[in-house]
């Protein structure tokens, strides 16, 4: 009985110990209870020569971490004696710089002073050969003016008199060069993009020509091209300069060249008659139309009434009436009519001179009415422009005023065609409408000595 107590007493702290230890006897299985107690003895020995050989490590960083310390700490107080030296070595030295300055400022003397002009003069100078077309002839000329100026404002660095005289050297030359006319060859662009070797006339520093075309100079890229839109009313002249040898040549020059060639710029840019009638839009073609028509009724009528009035002068040296002119038919009245009454014959004169009004006095109302239509017109079409102009204005704001010029200008050009259109129909009108007055005057007249005629005879 106490044997099979022993045993399971034996057997619970048994599986007390591997529960604690299930690492270590987690793949061996004790056989019977003095292996059990060997492995327990075994696996409490190497846990103790563990915890030696952690303790052991542990000394040996702690011992470690000391020295790492010790030298961290040295270390610092070596670098903070560096530190001290580095700070007296650097106040020291500003002192130097301090000397070497006040040094340098007392032998320069009025080389500073020269330093400073020549700098001015060198920035000037590289700004005026940025937009010179000399430039386009001699390239690269204002590279070395930026050394210059990096020298001039350097502590260390000193221009050389070959640079300082390539300064006076520069501002000859541009000078020398802004009063000839000379040929050279240069790659020229186009409209189309298109590059090629060419004989380029330049005309001072005011404009580059070739092939009789004027082109543009682009410092920037240090391109040549042909301009876009040419001047036509010069390109004569730059024509013939080019295949001049000797003598002088009449040829258009900008004076605003050397500021970039601004004139030439707005001359080539204004519109021409054609593109400001198009800029009036649907209204300004509605008035040309108008005016077309009006134009070739004017015609007609002045064609009539010429052929008209020559009938008439024919008829006033003729002896008998003829009916193909309005005063031969009311003559025709008169004498159809011999032995009638003075009102009856008053009144049949009358009905026939009233009859022949119509034909005389056609379209004489459709040219006036022109005359007055076109100018309101031209200002229905300039409302309209406006309107849209400043929608335009609202939406996209009025920072370029150019743009907005612009529209303004287009807008008022339906009221010039109107304008253009009034003015001529109206003397136009007034010359037809003398023409047929004349007429008319003639056959009253003749009708009123037809009158007295026969009230006198009477």
């Amino acid at each position: 009985m106490k044997l099979s107590i022993n045993k399971n007493i034996l057997g619970l702290v048994a599986a007390g110990i591997m529960s604690f230890s299930g690492a270590v006897f987690a793949q061996d299985k004790a056989a019977d209870l003095d292996q059990l107690l060997k492995m327990v003895r075994d696996s409490k020995v190497a846990e103790s020569k563990e915890a030696a050989q952690r303790e052991a490590e542990f000394r040996r960083s702690k011992a470690n971490q000391a020295a790492l310390l010790q030298k961290a700490e040295n270390e610092k107080r070596a670098e903070e004696a560096r530190s001290d030296r580095l700070e007296k070595k650097y106040e020291e030295q500003e002192l130097l710089v301090q000397q070497k300055r006040k040094q340098l400022d007392e032998r320069m003397g009025s080389l500073k002073e020269l330093f400073g002009h020549l700098t001015s003069t060198s920035g000037d100078l590289a700004g005026m050969m940025e937009t010179s077309i000399v430039s386009a002839q001699y390239p690269n000329r204002a590279d070395f003016l930026d050394g210059l100026i990096d020298k001039m404002n350097s502590e260390t660095k000193l221009p050389t008199i070959d640079e300082i005289e390539r300064v006076w050297y520069e501002l000859q030359r541009e000078i020398v060069e802004s009063g000839r006319v000379v040929k050279f060859t240069a790659e020229v662009s186009d409209p189309a993009g298109n590059t090629e070797q060419r004989e380029v006339v330049r005309i001072g520093n005011y404009n580059l020509v070739s092939d009789g075309k004027y082109l543009s100079y682009n410092s920037a890229k240090d391109t040549i091209g042909e301009l876009g839109r040419q001047p036509n009313e010069f390109l004569a002249g730059a024509k013939e300069l080019q295949g001049a040898t000797v003598g002088f040549t009449k040829v258009g020059v900008d004076p605003t060249g050397p500021q970039g060639g601004t004139l030439l710029a707005a001359l080539i840019n204004s519109p021409s008659l054609e593109e400001r009638w198009h800029q009036g839009g649907v209204v300004g073609y509605v008035i040309t139309v108008i005016f077309l028509i009006a134009i070739l009724v004017s015609l007609w009528r002045w064609l009539a009434l010429m052929a008209v009035g020559g009938k008439v002068r024919g008829q006033l040296k003729a002896t008998q009436a003829k009916t193909n002119n309005p005063l031969g038919r009311v003559l025709k009245v008169a004498e159809d009519n011999p032995g009638i009454d003075g009102e009856s014959l008053e009144l049949k004169l009358e009905e026939a001179v009233l009859k022949e009004r119509p034909s005389i006095e056609a379209y004489l109302g459709f040219i006036k009415i022109v005359s007055m239509v076109a100018p309101l017109l031209g200002l229905l079409g300039t409302v309209v422009g406006m309107i849209q102009t400043f929608q335009a204005i609202t939406i996209y704001g009025a920072g370029d005023p150019t743009a907005m010029a612009g529209g303004i200008s287009g807008a008022l050009v339906t009221t010039v065609l109107g304008l253009i259109v009034a003015i001529p129909t109206v003397l136009i009108h007034a010359y037809l409408n003398g023409k047929a007055k004349t007429i008319i005057h003639i056959l009253d007249e003749q009708s009123a000595g037809i009158i007295a005629e026969k009230s006198e005879g009477k």
